[in-house]
């Protein structure tokens, strides 16, 4: 075999990958990753300072860089920001609800064994609901509940990263309405080495006034747009299995060796390993039609604060994230067929198939 052919290959397959598995896994890490602070037991297993959920966050960011800058460029803009509002929104909102309307006066219940004051005390849950409704964070607590949980007054610790990965949505949206950058990847790699020597620098970024928003959007922002620099490369050269392999060995020499922000500088090299084996590792049937990662993920931190309340980790830390992880699928599958799936056909123009003429006139 020459070296052009090891460095190339065919086109990323567009249905036949376990993106679907690994994004699951990927939130299931980030659970496994949180229950160490829900149990107060600290921050867990770390690579280079960063606690696991920190890396499953960037495993889900240089995946959503690849995807969704191919959905720019076979999307118009306005079916583009449609796709992606439907995708993001509707499931955060009805999750910010349930914790409102469903958690916390179960844990006001247990705390304090009454009601009482539930709808006025700040921060009152339909503030929590209005207040982080554009996806920035506002309110982490509700009517003074989890007072007596390890991480007191945090509803949902995870919620935190959709803001910036939407911000990455809007970047790439923005990007790609420029004719070179259809054309060529060099914008889009300027955006990446630039991202990645803010990071690198970022405590000067700090002196210079820069607030902690900009702060978390230079931590991820190298993640997706290495992401984004993959889509290039594949469309240009395929999808190499040697390049996949060696892609996955750089990205954890680069890791391993640089402190601080070697991991934001393998994001290409992430992205495209982890690419090139969603094409060779199988998933099971049920997760390539049902993407249940994102429901997966805003549920597990409000389950597994829910859990503690009767202090579930007293009977060891994997009875906790095993209870917490079939209680936060059971969530998931339902946001995933009643919100998630019908808004995404909806925004499509899919609408859900008939199966017969009783069932539409209902």
């Amino acid at each position: 075999m020459t070296i052009p052919q090891l460095l190339t290959g065919g086109p990323f397959p567009a249905r036949a990958n376990s993106l679907n598995l690994f994004r699951l896994l990927l939130a299931g890490l980030v659970l496994f990753a949180h229950a160490w602070y829900t149990a107060g037991e600290g921050v867990g297993p770390t690579i280079q300072g960063e606690n696991l959920g920190g890396w499953a966050v960037a495993g889900f960011f240089v995946i959503s860089g690849f995807l969704i800058t191919t959905s720019r460029f076979t999307n118009s803009a306005g079916d583009f920001l449609v796709h992606r509002i439907a995708r993001i929104f509707p499931a955060f909102i009805v999750c910010l609800v349930v914790m409102a309307f469903v958690f916390a006066p179960i844990a006001a219940i247990v705390e304090r064994g009454t009601l009482a004051g539930f709808l006025t005390t700040p921060t009152t849950p339909l503030e929590f609901i209005w207040g982080n409704s554009g996806l920035k964070m506002r309110h982490y607590d509700i009517s003074g509940t989890l007072t007596t949980v390890p991480y007191p007054s945090a509803w949902n610790g995870s919620l935190w990263t959709l803001y910036y990965e939407f911000l990455c949505y809007l970047i790439i949206w923005l990007l790609g309405s420029l004719a070179i950058v259809r054309r060529s990847p060099v914008v889009v790699a300027a955006v990446f080495v630039l991202s990645v020597i803010i990071h690198a620098n970022i405590d000067f970024a700090r002196r210079l006034g820069l607030n902690e928003d900009f702060v978390l959007l230079m931590r991820l922002l190298p993640y997706f747009m290495g992401g984004a620099l993959v889509y290039y490369v594949i469309a240009r050269f395929g999808l190499s299995p040697f390049v996949g392999i060696a892609s996955l060995v750089v990205a954890a020499g680069l890791i391993a060796t640089i402190p601080g922000w070697g991991g934001q500088l393998s994001a290409p090299f992430m992205a495209y390993g982890l690419l090139y084996l969603s094409t060779v590792v199988p998933q099971p049937r049920f997760i390539a039609k049902n993407d249940v990662s994102y429901g997966f993920y805003i549920y597990a931190w409000p389950m597994q604060q829910l859990l503690m309340l009767p202090v579930l980790s007293q009977y060891g830390m994997a009875v906790y994230i095993g209870v917490t992880a079939v209680l936060t699928a059971v969530l998931a599958y339902l946001s995933w067929i009643l919100i998630e799936r019908p808004v995404m056909r909806l925004a499509k123009g899919k609408p859900r198939p008939v199966r017969s003429k009783a069932v539409a006139s209902v």
